[in-house]
């Protein structure tokens, strides 16, 4: 008798460990990966379709089209981020995937919304609330001062060093002495998922 009920105990502990590995596979965040071909290197990030699925549609739709290819990191903020993601290189650009600005995906129970701008961080530019196109940054500095109204939708898995090669490029001073466009251009070549 007392060994039918080790036995039990033991297959019970068994079942409840696979319901506990079920639910913790089902709360991992759902990724997908691209590699951003630039001429100073490749940088590969891992997508936050969980956390920001309205974000990465639209940068998969235009990675799509071929948006990116061709595209300039157009500010290099010493220190703080590198920007891309306008075709007209200005920083006033920019399109979507919707025809239209699309709003900000900034749910506080997201683990990217929890994490914020940390260091390799991949976030969408905007000019205020609810007004994201194409345009995104790469953290270059753990930023926790940076107001949470940035959607986040990734982060730099490798190729770091590549984005710290881009910021650290010679740049013409626009907003401030340390903050403005490549003095040489740095050039998206091309954006692939990765498979």
């Amino acid at each position: 008798m007392l060994h039918n009920f080790k036995f039990f105990l033991i297959f019970l502990c068994l079942i409840v460990l696979q319901i506990i590995s079920c639910q913790s596979n089902s709360l991992k965040r759902k990724t997908i990966n691209v590699t951003v071909e630039t001429t100073k290197g490749n940088i590969e990030i891992e997508l936050y379709e969980s956390d920001a699925p309205k974000t990465v549609a639209n940068f998969l739709g235009l990675v799509e089209q071929g948006y990116y290819n061709g595209v300039k990191f157009h500010r290099v903020a010493k220190d703080f981020v590198i920007q891309t993601g306008d075709s007209t290189g200005t920083g006033y650009g920019g399109r979507s995937i919707y025809g239209k600005p699309f709003e900000d995906e900034l749910d506080s129970s997201t683990s990217s919304y929890k994490e914020g701008y940390q260091r390799g961080v991949v976030a969408m530019a905007n000019s205020g609330p609810n007004t994201n196109t194409s345009q995104f940054f790469i953290v270059l500095q753990n930023a926790p001062w940076l107001p949470k109204k940035y959607t986040i939708f990734g982060k730099v898995v490798k190729g770091m060093d590549v984005v710290d090669s881009i910021a650290a490029v010679e740049i013409f001073p626009v907003f401030s002495p340390n903050d403005g466009k490549p003095v040489v251009d740095v050039v998206i070549k091309r954006i692939t998922v990765k498979k």
